[in-house]
C-alpha cells in the first residue's frame, strides 16, 4: 500500500463499538463514536485551550512564530493520524491521545516540571503524565454528573501507558518508574479503575507516542534555526541531516537558509514517518496480532523506529540537547522561570489565602500533602502569562524571562 492511502480497519485496531466504556456510564452519542466523543471533549476542555500560552522551549513573549504546547499537540496529531491511517488504526482514538498527551504540563516547559517536582518532592513529586490523568479525571469541571471528562477506558490507558507499561505483572514499577514508583495520581486512580499498568497500550497510543518524538525533532530544529541558536549547516555533523541538506542544495542551488531549513524539516518528518510505518508493518507481520488485546499482551512495543533510524533519531536529540536545550540563553530564561514557580509555591504554602477562592473550597481539612498537591494542581494549570502576572501581583520584582 502506498503512503497516503487509508487502510481498512485492522483486526488489531481498537474498535469503538467494543470499547470497555467509561467510569461513569453515559448514553451513547447518536452521531459520534465513543472515541470521537473523547476527542471532542479534549478539544473543548479548558486545559486544552491553556496550551496556547504554555512554553514548548521559548517563553510566550519571545516571538509569535515559535511552537507552544498547543501547536506542538496539533503537529503530533497530524503525524499520528497519518500513521494511524496507513496502519488501519482508529484515527479518532489516535487523535485523542495526541491532543491530550500534554494537558498536564505546567508553564515554562520542562523547567516548570523540574520546579514543581522539587516543590512536591516530599509528597510524591510531579509527573506530567499523572497530572494529565488528574486533569481529565478530576480537575476539569464541565459536566453536572462527574468531575473530569469521563473519557473511555481506551483513552485513559493510552494517556497513562503511551510510553509502555509502568509495572511488571508482579506489580513492581519498571523503566522510568523503578526508582520512585508509580506516581501518586496514577496509583490512586488505578486502584478504583484498573488501567492494567502491566500491559502495553494500544497501537493507537504507541503511534501517538512516536509521533510526539517525530514532532519534537522536527519542530525544535525549526525553532532553533529561527531563534539563531544554530545554523542549518551546523546540522551537517549528523550524517542523516548532511545527506538531506546536500540533496536540497542539489535540487535548489542558492536557496536561502530559511527555505533550506523548512525543506529539511519536511524531509525529516517524511523520512521518520516512512521509517516507522515500514518497521510497524514488519513487526505486525511477524507477530500477527488479531486484536487490540493481542497488542497489549506483547512483551515489546510494535510501533518503533528501525534500529538504524533509532540511532539517527537519538543523534538529533543529542544535537538539540547540546545546541538548544542547554544553550546559555535558554538556560538563563528557564532558570528564571523555575525561580518564578518556586516563589509562587512557597507563597501559597505560607499564605494559602492568596489562592483564588474556588481553589480554597475544603482546604481547611487538607493534610500537608493534600495542601501541597492542591497548590501544585493550581500552578500546573497556569499558563506562562498567568504565572508571570501572579508573580508580579505577589512580589516586588519579577524576572523578565528574555
Amino acid at each position: 500500500m502506498s503512503v497516503g492511502m487509508a487502510a481498512p480497519r485492522a483486526p488489531y485496531a481498537c474498535d469503538p463499538d467494543r470499547s470497555r466504556g467509561r467510569l461513569f456510564p453515559e448514553p451513547p452519542s447518536r452521531t459520534r463514536s465513543p472515541f470521537r466523543r473523547d476527542c471532542d471533549r479534549v478539544i473543548h476542555s479548558t486545559a486544552f485551550r491553556r496550551l496556547k500560552h504554555k512554553t514548548q522551549v521559548f517563553v510566550f513573549h519571545e516571538g509569535d512564530h515559535y511552537r507552544t504546547r498547543l501547536t506542538h499537540s496539533l503537529e503530533v496529531a497530524q503525524i499520528a493520524r497519518a500513521l494511524a491511517r496507513q496502519l488501519g488504526l482508529d484515527e479518532d482514538l489516535t487523535e485523542t491521545l495526541a491532543l491530550a498527551h500534554d494537558l498536564g504540563h505546567p508553564p515554562f516547559g520542562h523547567a516548570g516540571e523540574r520546579a514543581l517536582d522539587a516543590c512536591l518532592d516530599a509528597h510524591g513529586g510531579f509527573d506530567h503524565n499523572a497530572q494529565t490523568l488528574r486533569v481529565i479525571t478530576a480537575l476539569e469541571h464541565r459536566y453536572p454528573e462527574f468531575d473530569g471528562l469521563n473519557l473511555t477506558w481506551e483513552s485513559l490507558e493510552g494517556i497513562v501507558k503511551h510510553n509502555g507499561p509502568l509495572i511488571d505483572r508482579s506489580g513492581q514499577p519498571i523503566g522510568g518508574y523503578s526508582d520512585r514508583g508509580v506516581p501518586v495520581g496514577i496509583a490512586d486512580y488505578t486502584s478504583k479503575y484498573d488501567l492494567e499498568l502491566w500491559s502495553f497500550a494500544s497501537l493507537e497510543a504507541q503511534v501517538a507516542a512516536i509521533a510526539d518524538d517525530i514532532a519534537y525533532d522536527a519542530h525544535d530544529i525549526d525553532d532553533g534555526l529561527r531563534a539563531g541558536l544554530f545554523r542549518i549547516d551546523d546540522l551537517k555533523v549528523m550524517p542523516l541531516a548532511a545527506e538531506m541538506i546536500a540533496e536540497i542544495d542539489r535540487h535548489y542551488p542558492g536557496l536561502e537558509d530559511a527555505r533550506r531549513g523548512a525543506e529539511l524539516v519536511r524531509e525529516l518528518i517524511s523520512y521518520l514517518i516512512n521509517a516507522v510505518f515500514t518497521q510497524a508493518q514488519k513487526n505486525i507481520a511477524a507477530l500477527q496480532p488479531q486484536s487490540a488485546e493481542d497488542v497489549r499482551n506483547q512483551n515489546h512495543a510494535l510501533i518503533a523506529f528501525p534500529s538504524g533510524v533509532a540511532e539517527e533519531e537519538a543523534s538529533i536529540k543529542t544535537f538539540l540537547y547540546q545546541h538548544m536545550y542547554r544553550h546559555p540563553r535558554v538556560m538563563r530564561v528557564m532558570g528564571d522561570a523555575e525561580r518564578v514557580l518556586f516563589d509562587l509555591f512557597s507563597r501559597y504554602q505560607t499564605m494559602p489565602g492568596d489562592l483564588p477562592p474556588e481553589w480554597l473550597d475544603g482546604a481547611e481539612r487538607d493534610s500537608a500533602a493534600e495542601r501541597a498537591r492542591r497548590i501544585g494542581n493550581f500552578i500546573a494549570g497556569m499558563t506562562d502569562r498567568f504565572a508571570m502576572t501572579e508573580h508580579q501581583r505577589l512580589f516586588d520584582s519579577t524576572p523578565d524571562l528574555r
